[in-house]
């Protein structure tokens, strides 16, 4: 068997066992390795070189982790759930009657969808505005599967389909890999390829909602810790530090943007907060420890997966599954669609990311989508999405790390079942076959 294919099997296999992701991908790294051939030294040698590749966005969601955590400090989170409270009511039985429940997810759904495109801060968002809400989201009994879901939605279908933000980045992976592959690809035929894609992702946001967890569901009333809490929505901040929290976030993503780095992003916005004396000097290293140990563990993902990604890569089997695939296809365009629809699901579940998966399978899918004759809209359709396929579902991604971070604020979301297999039904099936659609369509 294919030693990416085994090796991803084994991970989603110990990871739906709810055996710890970390541990799933340095096991599924390793049988992919002796499968691959590599031999134990090969694999270990492999998987180190990688960790390293891992390690400055394991940095970068520490730094965030800490930023976050100060920027809480001012008062911002307290006054976004205050924001909340004033449409659905500060009381339990008035909250009943209105549609609170309606209202805190379209709020989710917004950030979540900005957070990609208007202010680029990706995932940094959820430990700020998730932890504060979870008692009220207790209280109306919301399904934070439903609440994973429309994060997970928020954080994909933006840079998939806007060629803003982080959705710049990924079309122009895209333009310029399929254009060194022999398909010249100018960067604003992208988002029209990935319409349709994007309406598969929609289609995934509203079975969610309306009919798999549109049910409540209890959850324990379980006392947040001092950081992630606020009883007193209405005297827990005040103007200046709302002003000193938009000042800093402001710093932050002028930072990020010139140098590139979310690690001098992050670090931008706690000096302003430490000059403006929004964090006091004797808390400081407490709060940051704390934000840091709070995205630790997505950190940890992040460079198991930079390993597993780079034995697979030594393996050579990633270029070798492709290969076999369109072996199989032997000419039809229907069949061959789907099997590299597959084939990115496969990479992206693995590695998680599907700014990396591009690269990896564009240059085997331009050369075989020319040869199979599919138009060039057609063949940035389907490459943009076997890109996107996985990384909602991937345990490895932070587009199910991230929600998981806030949401488990309380120990009571497992990453696995409330988060992977959700998002994972929910929008690779309608992706795979609006994907499919594009492809034999456009």
């Amino acid at each position: 068997m294919n030693a990416v294919v085994f090796a991803v099997i084994i991970m989603l296999i110990l990871s739906l066992l709810r055996v710890n992701v970390v541990f799933s991908l340095i096991m599924g790294a390793l049988v992919g390795g002796l499968i691959g051939g590599l031999g134990m030294d090969g694999t270990i040698a492999a998987f180190s070189e990688g960790v390293g590749g891992g390690a400055n966005v394991a940095l970068s969601y520490a730094m965030l982790g800490g930023f976050a955590v100060a920027v809480s400090s001012t008062g911002l989170p307290e006054a976004l759930v205050a924001f909340v409270l004033k449409f659905i009511g500060n009381k339990e039985e008035a909250r009943s009657k209105k549609l609170p429940k309606a209202l805190i997810l379209f709020v989710i759904l917004i950030m979540a969808c900005f957070s990609q495109n208007v202010v680029p801060v990706h995932i940094a968002f959820i430990p700020l505005l998730i932890p504060p809400l979870l008692k009220i989201m207790n209280e109306l009994r919301i399904d934070r599967r439903l609440t994973a879901s429309v994060l997970t939605f928020g954080l994909v279908t933006p840079y998939m389909l806007l060629p803003v933000g982080f959705g710049q980045i990924f079309h122009e992976i895209i333009a310029s890999n399929m254009t060194e592959s022999g398909l010249e690809v100018a960067i604003d035929q992208v988002p029209g390829a990935m319409l349709l894609p994007a309406a598969g992702m929609l289609v995934g946001l509203i079975i969610a909602v309306f009919f798999t967890y549109r049910k409540p569901r209890e959850y324990a009333r379980v006392e947040l810790p001092v950081s992630m809490k606020s009883e007193d929505h209405e005297a827990a901040y005040t103007t200046t530090g709302l002003i000193t929290a938009g000042i800093s976030i402001i710093a932050a993503l002028a930072a990020q943007l010139l140098t590139d780095s979310m690690v001098f992003g992050a670090l931008a916005g706690i000096i302003i907060l430490y000059i403006l004396r929004a964090v006091r000097w004797s808390e400081a290293d407490q709060l940051l420890t704390n934000g840091m140990r709070m995205m630790a563990f997505i950190g940890f993902v992040m460079i198991a997966a930079s390993g597993f990604a780079s034995v697979m890569g030594a393996t050579g089997d990633v270029a070798t599954l492709v290969e076999n695939s369109a072996a199989a296809i032997g000419g039809n365009k229907a069949l061959g669609a789907l099997l590299m629809l597959v084939v990115g699901l496969l990479v992206t579940m693995g590695i998680g990311s599907s700014f990396s998966t591009v690269p990896i399978i564009a240059t085997i899918f331009v050369p075989l989508a020319l040869e199979l004759g599919f138009s060039p809209l057609a063949t940035i359709a389907l490459v943009g999405t076997a890109g996107a396929l996985g990384d909602a579902g991937s345990p490895a991604s932070d587009s199910t790390l991230g929600p998981t971070s806030g949401l488990n604020a309380d120990g009571q979301h497992n990453h696995i079942w409330d988060t992977v297999v959700p998002t994972f039904l929910h929008y690779n099936i309608p992706v795979i076959i609006f994907g499919w659609i594009a492809a034999m369509t456009l």
